[in-house]
């Protein structure tokens, strides 16, 4: 008998769940491509995971070389699902990997919740009872529905204050995101509303059975329709959930309790589920978003992998030092250590200026000496709790002649004049659309609210129409200003066109209309030429409608203030818009104990470990310099000047973090 010999070799193999996984096999070297964290979870196949992501540790290059690795494991890209919270945030991470890899990897399911939602409601549409031509409401749409519901005579009285349309919408629209009864917003954020919760609720109820009635829905129905879909689990759902093999999500802390409820429905059937996230950058809750969910995720799936990206690629130690120490003093959280392979960096300053305007002196002086130093300008950042805090540092800059850009304000897609165009060519997809009726029709000279509510009655009756053209209706006897538009109308509905054209032909015929509405109509006439060019883009109508609704696509030029249109400007921004974003100095101002962390937080915990984490993120957009800075004395129109104290985040820094620096009245 021969006796053979066997030899055991070890092979370079990441085992997860029953899997074997050779790492020669791959195109991509991915152990040398990234770190040790970041290749652990890029590696992971089967089962739940929890990656957190602190600030600046490359979490989407993480997500992109996940995506590029299950592709070349051979699962098909169309069964992977990428939910993000923008739809640039999904293309940069499709078109990476792409690049990365191949074209395959700009083939998984990727985009934002509400598209999501809305691709599939307009597949499964039948199994959801819909109709599949639905208009989607954004929010100055549900707004105007909710303020039609609100003006009639039985709802507003003169002797009580009632609320408006903004305060319904938000109330409605919370309560469905965050699973809280209206009542219990109201009591929280609106008591001097509660004796109204009545016709509040009636509002609510008419406001359901209008959109219902006229196939609309809002931003909220997407999700809930979406929600309710996946987990009655038919099987129109089951067929879709069993195409789906990963579930990722990026930005999990900013989710709230309905898009968490949407991720567990689409994990029923395969639970292999990431999701990527940072607790500490959990800001948003007056959006919504509830800091529980990635708290809890683990609870929600017993089995998960907790994987921790600690290494940042962003700041120098010194500043992360810094921002550890702020998080440091969180009551719950995920421990983490942030730290850098970078050498060097200064100390952060902490400025403390006798008054308001000394600080914001010192911010120009230093803006300047960066600027010579070789900073450019639009590497530097003002960053504020509240936008009103840098009033008096805009008077300064303007002094100074320095260039800056203020972000806030109205998008693109809330200016009336988008707004006008856009309801033109929603009325030719969904000619049920009311809303969007009544907003063309007062648009038109002579046309009041009652001649638009007797048009808009023949056209629920039917005696009206825009199938057929007016000069062929019979019953039409209106003035040739209406049967100029329904004339168009008629053409837009029935003419096959891309949108580009249809576009084209509302914009021609409203550009007299516009000239007249608007004083600065020059400045507008951009936003016009800007709109023309994104229909370009787009093959079918429902796209264009339905992306302009999901996501605005671009400011409005005519909020762009950028001084004397020199390209280089400093950044001037709330915390909030600045999430996500870096530059090479940061200052942060007004520290100041009641306005951040704001007088009102503090008397909640919840609250007051949300103004932690705001500072947290504003403190870890810095690369190389961060100065924080704060008046000592505070002018109040009641109290008149008072002694301030520096932030609580900032007063518990040791000289071994922070160089303290003061300014008195000789800077």
């Amino acid at each position: 008998m021969i006796q053979k010999k066997y030899t055991l070799k070890r092979l370079n193999d990441n085992i997860v769940g029953k899997r074997v996984i050779y790492e020669n096999k791959f195109s991509i070297n991915y152990q040398n491509a990234l770190n040790p964290a970041q290749f652990e979870a890029a590696s992971a196949v089967d089962g739940a995971y929890l990656i957190i992501a602190g600030a600046g540790t490359g979490k989407t290059r993480t997500l992109v070389y996940r995506v590029a690795r299950l592709v070349e494991l051979g699962f098909d890209p169309k069964s992977i699902l990428l939910l993000t919270f923008t739809r640039k945030a999904a293309n940069e991470m499709m078109n990476r990997a792409a690049v990365l890899l191949d074209n395959r990897c700009s083939k998984i399911l990727g985009g934002t919740f509400h598209s999501f939602a809305n691709l599939t409601l307009r597949k499964y549409y039948k199994a959801l009872n819909l109709d599949s031509s639905f208009t989607i409401l954004d929010q100055g749409d549900s707004e105007d529905v909710i303020n039609l519901i609100r003006s009639q005579v039985e709802f507003i009285t003169k002797e009580k204050r009632f609320p408006n349309k903004q305060t319904l919408n938000k109330v409605f629209s919370l309560s469905v995101n965050t699973g809280k009864p209206v009542e219990e917003i109201i009591d929280e954020s609106y008591p001097h509303f509660l004796d109204q919760l009545d016709k509040i609720m009636d509002i609510r109820k008419v406001y359901s059975e209008y959109k219902r009635r006229n196939n609309l829905l809002d931003y909220d129905d997407l999700l809930v329709y979406l929600k309710n879909f996946l987990h009655d689990l038919s099987p129109s759902a089951k067929s879709l959930l069993s195409s789906i093999k990963f579930v990722m999500v990026d930005e999990y802390q900013d989710t709230n309790k309905l898009q968490a409820e949407v991720v567990l429905g689409l994990t029923q059937l395969n639970k292999n589920i990431m999701v990527v996230g940072d607790d500490s950058q959990s800001i948003y809750s007056f959006r919504g978003a509830n800091f529980k969910n990635i708290i809890e995720f683990p609870i929600l799936f017993p089995d998960t992998k907790i994987i921790k990206l600690e290494e940042n690629y962003r700041s120098v130690q010194p500043v992360l030092d810094f921002t550890n120490k702020i998080i440091e003093g969180a009551v719950e959280k995920y421990e983490k250590h942030l730290y850098t392979r970078r050498t060097g960096g200064d100390l952060p300053f902490i400025v403390a200026a006798s008054t308001e305007n000394l600080q914001s002196k010192f911010i120009v002086d230093k803006i300047l000496d960066l600027r010579e130093e070789g900073v450019p300008l639009k590497d530097i950042a003002v960053l504020f709790r509240s936008s009103f805090f840098s009033f008096d540092l805009e008077i300064e800059l303007n002094k100074a002649n320095i260039p800056f850009q203020k972000f806030g304000g109205m998008k693109f897609i809330e200016t009336a004049h988008i707004k006008d165009v856009l309801a033109f060519l929603r009325i030719a997809a969904n000619p049920k659309d009311i809303i969007s009726w009544y907003r063309v029709l007062l648009l038109l000279e002579g046309v009041g609210p009652k001649t638009a509510q007797k048009i808009l009655d023949e056209l629920a009756t039917a005696r009206l129409t825009i199938k057929a053209n007016p000069d062929s209706q019979t019953s039409f006897r209106y003035n040739d200003t209406i049967a100029k538009l329904f004339q168009l109308l008629y053409q837009l509905h029935t003419k096959q066109a891309l949108p580009s054209e249809k576009a084209q032909l509302v914009v021609d015929y409203y550009y007299p209309i516009f000239n007249e509405k608007y004083d600065d109509f020059n400045k507008r006439k951009k936003d016009l030429d800007i709109f023309l060019n994104i229909t370009e883009n787009y093959k079918s109508l429902d796209s264009l409608l339905a992306d302009m609704a999901i996501e605005p696509i671009i400011d409005s030029v005519i909020d762009i203030e950028a001084t004397d249109k020199e390209e280089e400007y400093v950044t001037l921004s709330t915390i909030h818009s600045a999430k996500g974003l870096e530059w090479h100095s940061v200052f942060i101002i007004h520290a100041v104990e009641g306005f951040f962390p704001s007088s009102r937080s503090v008397e909640n915990l919840d609250t007051l470990e949300e103004e932690r984490r705001l500072m947290y993120v504003a403190s870890t957009r810095a690369k190389q310099n961060l100065f924080v800075t704060y008046p000592m004395n505070i002018f109040d129109r009641e109290a008149g000047t008072t002694l301030s104290k520096p932030s609580r985040f900032i007063s518990e820094m040791n000289k071994d973090l922070a160089q303290g620096w003061l300014l008195d009245e000789d800077f």
